[in-house]
């Protein structure tokens, strides 16, 4: 029997390889974004809870109303926006699955997104899979701002969507309010649609604002924003996030929704709808990230990887130029196999591979594991 693939040039994810490589190695898994210390005992002990309470059937597809209330004072508290909780909410198996609804919802075939490389690499297999055109803009070096004359260039009348992401996986960097100006002004009179993925909304450092398309009257009719839950509480496997649409694409998008994942587990629904009524659940976070990313710079501080400025998430990218010059692929795998310490090479981010002997090392560890990580670091 003969497949076509709907993916042919796509393997397994960079994340995939890099951890089954540190396990193999039993090195230190600095790849993959996932945290090495516990959820809070008060989420898991109000899931169990509803479990024990017998909230274990079928959520309405949107999700549980409970919880979209608590989004919608969430999204007052953080952008002073009175959200529609019933028509501009819907909870997703993640953000993952938002960004896949949403995209096979809105964009057709022959369509093109433009997305900022590097990029999180499930954007242009989930754009290709909807038989739509990726067109890449890279962020400018070194300090991977956004190059908005060239996105403008690259709009032409096929031009459905633009993706960004604040703060942005893989570099740590965020947009400013100049950032959402030049949106704004560049997709005024047109019909493009704004992908805006923010799952780091609240791992955000150094006193900045997260500047989310929320804030802004005129980018919100056009806006579709995703989120994840597994981000901020830190409780990745959850597979937990929301999107936020006015409800002329929300309607479309609830379509493929309900025929993706339908609705999600609902007592975890309902525990985080109770967790979140207390915002210092949230809005305390981006210092205790903070606090994981300035022990770990301290303590590479006398190594030859040089650290790039991360202003989010809990990634800090490093270029190892002054160490080597191999290719960043076969550098992540030579220091997973010889060192012992697994991290992400930045080429599988781009489009076109290209390779600026950059590597991103995940943060949301102990203080254990990051210092025997700086130790294997400082001495490369």
């Amino acid at each position: 029997m003969q497949i076509k693939s709907k993916l042919p040039n796509v393997g397994l994810t960079i994340f995939t390889v890099m951890s089954k490589m540190a396990q193999e190695y039993n090195a230190i898994n600095l790849s993959q974004g996932f945290p090495d210390f516990p959820v809070a005992e008060e989420l898991i002990e109000g899931i169990h809870h509803y479990m024990k309470k017998g909230m274990n059937q079928y959520a309405p597809m949107p999700g549980m109303p409970h919880l979209r209330e608590q989004i919608g004072n969430k999204i007052k508290r953080t952008y002073d926006y009175n959200i529609d909780v019933d028509a501009e909410i819907t909870v997703t198996s993640g953000a993952i699955e938002a960004l896949n609804a949403t995209i096979t919802a809105l964009v057709g075939a022959g369509e093109e997104v433009i997305i900022i490389d590097p990029a999180y690499d499930a954007y242009a297999p989930i754009i290709e899979m909807n038989g739509a055109i990726t067109v890449a803009v890279p962020l400018k070096q070194p300090d991977f701002k956004i190059d908005w004359e060239m996105v403008a260039q690259k709009i032409t009348s096929k031009t459905k969507m633009i993706v960004i992401n604040s703060p942005h996986n893989p570099t740590g960097a965020v947009i400013d309010q100049e950032d959402l100006q030049q949106l704004t002004e560049i997709t005024r009179g047109t019909d493009i649609l704004v992908l805006s993925d923010e799952v780091y909304e609240h791992i955000i450092f150094d006193g900045k604002r997260h500047e989310s398309v929320l804030w802004s009257e005129e980018l919100r009719k056009r806006s579709i924003v995703t989120n994840s839950f597994g981000k901020t509480f830190h409780a990745t496997g959850w597979r937990i996030g929301y999107m936020i649409a006015p409800p002329f694409l929300m309607t479309e998008i609830r379509k493929v929704h309900q025929y993706m994942t339908f609705c999600v587990h609902t007592p975890t629904q309902l525990a985080i709808a109770d967790y979140l009524k207390d915002s210092n659940n949230y809005e305390r976070i981006a210092e205790m990230y903070q606090g994981k990313r300035d022990l770990f710079l301290e303590l590479t501080k006398e190594s030859r990887f040089d650290p790039i400025a991360c202003s989010g998430t809990y990634f800090q990218v490093m270029s190892y130029a002054r160490i080597s010059d191999k290719p960043d692929t076969e550098m992540a795998e030579w220091m997973t196999k010889e060192h012992g310490l697994a991290a992400i090479p930045m080429s599988p981010f781009y489009q076109d591979k290209q390779d600026h002997k950059l590597l991103r090392f995940c943060f949301a560890k102990g203080e254990d594991t990051l210092k025997k990580a700086a130790e294997i670091l400082c001495s490369i």
